[in-house]
């Protein structure tokens, strides 16, 4: 099974949507990452603030924030190996990494009685 871990910068909180005015990019990142954990895939995210060990623990990431600094992040690695950098992934790549229909990240939300169902 694919292995999926996204390194994200230092943010306020673990998925970075919070506060008075949230970043759609971090909100589509969020909701795919949702997603992708509903199917089972094995993803995990990483917030520099709140689990710095797990930056010291992989030495890929080590290593690229020793050499690179912190403008690195977010990085992801797919199975070990380091797919991209300074920026996230789009749906398109992490439907490819987990081996998933696009669909899937760009399903919108149905809706019952007002309510969201995902």
């Amino acid at each position: 099974m694919t292995k999926i871990r996204i390194y994200d910068p230092a943010m306020c909180c673990d998925t970075g949507v919070c506060g008075p005015s949230v970043d759609p990019e971090l909100t589509r990142v969020a909701t795919a990452i949702f997603m992708l954990e509903k199917e089972n895939i094995n993803i995990k995210r990483f917030n520099l603030a709140s689990e710095p060990q797990a930056f010291v623990d992989e030495g890929l990431i080590q290593q690229l924030l020793h050499e690179e600094g912190v403008d690195v992040l977010p990085t992801i690695l797919v199975d070990g190996e380091i797919k991209l950098k300074g920026s996230y992934p789009t749906n398109e790549q992490l439907a490819e990494w987990a081996g998933v229909s696009t669909d899937l990240l760009t399903k919108q939300p149905k809706k019952s009685k007002g309510i969201e169902l995902l």
